[in-house]
């Protein structure tokens, strides 16, 4: 999570770009002219489907979270109370579900998220100054655990205080203040479209309607961190790029990680238009929404994978997390580049995920820590979250 403290491809396109990459890697080994005939060689022995390759990363990734993420008393990344964990355990259960009950790992996790159950609903460690980030992706985890139903109540109540903490009357906002609906860390920091994107996301999970009063009020922040006019956004930032992305928030005076303008116009980034994007369609909204369609221009405009646009490293496997959740929830099976034309990005995301993987089965941003992705627990839990949107 971003946070201030932390058409199907062909087989023949898909042999031509491992190809690429085992051709660039035999040049810089040998520099000799037999090498593209050995990378050719090598590649058509690589015969493993999509799904083959994505179960071999998700192997590595879980096995390094079980043997070497974990604390003694069931945390991954303790530090940021529930939220690391919540997101680990949601990324094995969601490519392994029988772990609920035959996994050590797992049942050690879910008691340490237990443990940060708090009487107001909420799952957060005491004290904290995340209690949305922390509540979000621990009811997330502890949803998908829920198969016997024994965390009804609890997820009920983590519902209800996630609704509670969100910025509307309660909290002295009115419709009309640029922080309504929105979700910052807690009740009292500013909202912004990450906390406001797990809160969306984390109400759908727990079965809430789109058109629940909630998540009404939280796409009206959404479409305010938009940059587009006239279709939700009536701030002074709306008109000023209007190029269709998203950026961090409007309350406050507005902010994009990104930067701004010259003109004052906040900048939109990758990370944020996928979260937008994703947070529009959980809210109801379809293609013909002008929204819809301005976020996906800006998603054709700027397709890439190498980096998250408009921010370079920073966040990039936020990035990756938001790219493949957002697009699985569009249905789009392809998307139109400007740049390079139709791309099945799926098996973009699985080249590059591969290609990135360390070699304990980990992953971790080594080119820019901020927002914690040099973590390699909370980096590989969005790496396999990822991963599970990939597949077909």
């Amino acid at each position: 999570m971003q946070l201030d403290w932390i058409s199907q491809m062909s087989t023949r396109t898909f042999v031509s770009t491992t190809l690429g990459l085992l051709v660039a890697s035999a040049v810089c080994v040998s520099g000799s002219a037999t090498a593209p005939l050995m990378a050719q060689e090598a590649a058509t022995k690589d015969t493993r489907t999509a799904d083959q390759r994505i179960d071999q990363m998700v192997d590595r990734g879980i096995e390094f979270l079980r043997t070497r993420g974990q604390s003694d008393e069931g945390a991954f990344s303790g530090e940021t109370g529930a939220a690391v964990t919540g997101l680990c355990v949601r990324a094995i259960l969601e490519h392994r579900p029988e772990a609920v009950s035959a996994d050590p790992v797992i049942a050690k996790a879910i008691k340490y998220l237990e443990s940060k159950v708090q009487p107001d609903g909420g799952i957060y460690a005491t004290g904290s100054k995340h209690r949305n980030y922390e509540t979000t992706t621990a009811a997330m985890a502890l949803n998908k655990a829920n198969k016997d139903g024994r965390f009804d109540s609890q997820l009920e109540r983590a519902k209800n205080f996630l609704k509670d903490i969100q910025w509307d009357e309660e909290e002295g906002a009115e419709p009309g203040d640029t922080a309504y609906g929105g979700a910052g860390y807690g009740s009292h920091s500013r909202p912004d479209l990450s906390n406001t994107a797990f809160l969306i996301e984390a109400l759908h999970d727990l079965g809430t309607d789109p058109q629940d009063e909630s998540i009404q009020k939280a796409l009206m922040f959404v479409s305010r961190t938009q940059n587009l006019t006239q279709h939700g956004n009536d701030t002074e930032h709306a008109d000023k790029i209007g190029d269709g992305g998203f950026y961090y928030t409007p309350a406050a005076g507005g902010q994009s990680k990104a930067g701004e303008s010259a003109d004052g116009g906040l900048r939109s980034y990758g990370s944020m238009t996928y979260a937008g994007l994703k947070s529009m369609i959980y809210a109801g909204l379809t293609p013909e929404d002008p929204r819809v369609n301005a976020a996906l221009d800006f998603i054709r405009n700027h397709y890439t994978l190498d980096n998250n646009p408009g921010m370079g490293a920073q966040g990039q496997y936020y990035y990756y997390h938001t790219f493949a959740k957002a697009l699985d929830v569009a249905g789009l099976e392809v998307v139109e580049s400007t740049d390079a034309g139709p791309r099945d990005w799926r098996m973009d995301l699985i080249n590059k995920l591969e290609a990135e993987q360390q070699e304990d089965g980990s992953w971790v941003n080594r080119e820019a820590e901020r927002w914690m992705e040099g973590d390699r627990q909370l980096v590989t839990a969005y790496c396999l979250l990822a991963l599970k949107h990939a597949r077909k």
